[in-house]
């Protein structure tokens, strides 16, 4: 019989990424890779939707529990190491940066009445993307403009990537280079990774498991 305790969480792309740690087309060799992949392990990450008819509203619960506002559409909205994204009429993505699992278990104490809470941390992976050629490598996997006029810090969308379901988000720029974060069902991270791979090997792609 196998040992419970001999199992341990392994990242969806463990094995996938490069040994050498940075990826380029044969025909474009780089000496720096023009975007980053970062995989996020170890967040808390649940699924909220709002009720009807609560005797309390939820809004105001997030900001008594959380200290901010929850997003009304579909932006992202943080502090203190905690972000809700609107993902669609009364549903939200919270993500926690050192949750685990027990941050649903939060949520649903704190949310109780208000909000229905469904724990994805094990089920999502969350890929962090930057680097000066990152908007050029989601322009060949994205059906949506990431141009900063179109898409400003904060700005949140339910995409495809590469006929994959996707949620993204744009963060603040980091060393003047756009920095984005992706979600998706961790079933598929690795035909995700491959076509990330595909779409940004002619600039470098440098990838990691943070």
């Amino acid at each position: 019989m196998s040992d419970p305790g001999a199992f341990a969480p392994r990242s969806p792309l463990e094995g996938a990424m490069p040994s050498s740690g940075l990826l380029t087309s044969s025909a474009a060799l780089v000496s720096a890779a023009g975007v980053e992949a970062v995989v996020r392990d170890g967040l808390g990450l649940a699924t909220i939707l709002e009720r009807r008819r609560s005797t309390d509203g939820l809004p105001q619960r997030v900001r008594e529990r959380f200290g901010l506002e929850l997003p009304t559409g579909p932006r992202r909205s943080a502090a203190s190491g905690t972000a809700f994204v609107g993902t669609g009429p009364g549903a939200w993505l919270a993500i926690a940066e050192r949750g685990g699992n027990e941050f649903a278990a939060t949520l649903m104490r704190d949310l109780d009445g208000v909000a229905s809470v469904a724990d994805q941390s094990d089920g999502y992976v969350l890929i962090r993307l930057s680097g000066d050629r990152v908007r050029d490598a989601l322009a060949k996997l994205i059906p949506i403009n990431v141009h900063p006029r179109a898409f400003a810090v904060g700005d949140a969308a339910s995409t495809v990537a590469a006929l994959i379901g996707v949620t993204l988000w744009r963060l603040a720029d980091e060393s003047n280079a756009p920095v984005f974060e992706v979600v998706l069902f961790r079933s598929l991270a690795r035909s995700f990774w491959h076509a990330l791979a595909g779409a940004g090997a002619q600039y470098g792609v440098a990838a990691r498991i943070s």
